[in-house]
């Protein structure tokens, strides 16, 4: 199978998960292991994580509503804090990678689950500017898993390079697996970053080209 068009997720592919920072958070303030994570995918349609990504809350919003949820399981959990995790560091194995997609011409876009518009200036707005299309929760008003998302990224990449895009014509790479069934139900290759070096080689077999120095 070749694949013509690549969609990205940000957090955890891109850039750094989260996940070590929560965990180290999560340490630091005696709490316990993995309960950002079981807050996250309790309910995950309508949690306030959830809402906060289809910016059906602020920040205010979010943090009392992410906060009481904590409060429920018997535990105190500063939501500022949890934000603060989100900024990783870029991955320059993935952003080289992203380059050489660019420069052999594959339309490329970005499938981002986020609270609030990503900046277009800076570093991560000369990322940005890498891709055809950038799609965000926070924008949209849908999430992923939710199945919208994905048809509205093809379309945001069809209408960015001037022709249709389907679904099987994209690899689409994310740190998740609930966010990758959706995407493969709808006919994406998909690719599940654990070992970023390992994803960019199952994505250099997909397009037909190495993205690495080492292939």
């Amino acid at each position: 199978m070749t694949v013509s068009a690549v969609v990205f997720d940000l957090g955890g592919v891109i850039t750094e998960s989260p996940m070590a920072a929560f965990a180290a958070y999560e340490r630091e303030a005696g709490l316990p292991e993995h309960l950002i994570h079981r807050l996250n995918s309790t309910n995950p349609d309508t949690n306030a994580w959830a809402r906060y990504e289809r910016n059906e809350l602020d920040v205010a919003g979010f943090s009392a509503a992410f906060e009481a949820e904590a409060a429920e399981l018997g535990h105190r959990i500063d939501a500022a804090r949890v934000l603060a995790a989100l900024h990783g560091d870029v991955r320059p194995a993935m952003v080289a990678a992203v380059r050489r997609l660019r420069e052999a011409g594959l339309p490329l876009a970005v499938l981002s689950n986020n609270v609030a518009p990503m900046e277009r200036t800076g570093r991560l707005g000369d990322l940005l500017a890498l891709f055809d299309a950038v799609v965000e929760s926070s924008l949209e008003g849908v999430r992923k898993p939710e199945p919208e998302i994905y048809r509205r990224v093809l379309e945001r990449l069809s209408d960015a390079v001037g022709r249709p895009i389907e679904a099987a014509d994209c690899a689409y790479l994310d740190d998740l697996g609930i966010n990758l069934k959706p995407a493969r139900a709808l006919g994406f290759a998909t690719i599940k970053v654990v070992d970023p070096a390992v994803a960019l080689a199952q994505l250099s077999e997909l397009v037909g080209f190495p993205l690495t120095d080492a292939e």
